[in-house]
């Protein structure tokens, strides 16, 4: 092979050329794209950290809505629950009112009932002794003979009773 007899005499200047090829792309990459790549890395860096910026800003915007929301949902509720409380307490104003006008109605009920019972019983008691005393003056007249005037014939049912 001839080509290896000559590997010597050409070697030097092969290595020379080699050199100056490798140099050339060395600083052709170096000078050229090097700039390019590093000026894309930095734009790129740079995108995600104003990203990353707007996603916490959209985040803490978030969370305050979010805090605005419960907040306004705690006032609503503490509202709510100071109608029913009100309407509660106006319910039960209007109860004790209707239960004293009850009770007042039902008490004057009960006297009228009471008064008319009273008298009732006055009555039948009138009349029971005005019975009795007839019924006492006829027993007496029948069983002994004896004649007893009305009088005392109330008289004694007064005193029985």
């Amino acid at each position: 092979m001839p080509q290896i007899s000559q590997l010597m005499e050409v070697y030097g200047s092969q290595f020379f050329w080699l050199l100056i090829v490798i140099g050339i792309i060395y600083f052709g990459i170096a000078r050229n794209m090097v700039p390019k790549i590093s000026k894309t890395v930095d734009d790129r860096q740079k995108r995600i950290s104003d990203d990353l910026a707007a996603a916490q800003a959209g985040q803490n915007k978030a969370e305050q809505i979010e805090a605005d929301y419960r907040a306004s949902i705690d006032d609503a509720r503490a509202d709510a629950v100071a109608k029913v409380s009100e309407a509660r307490a106006l319910a039960t104003k209007k109860n004790e009112a209707a239960v004293k006008r009850a009770d007042a109605a039902i008490g004057k009920k009960a006297d009228e009932a009471d008064l008319a019972l009273k008298t009732a019983k006055s009555n039948a008691l009138k009349e029971i002794e005005a019975v009795a005393a007839e019924a006492a003056q006829a027993i007496v007249k029948t069983v002994s003979g004896a004649k007893v005037t009305a009088t005392d014939a109330k008289k004694a049912v007064k005193a029985a009773f």
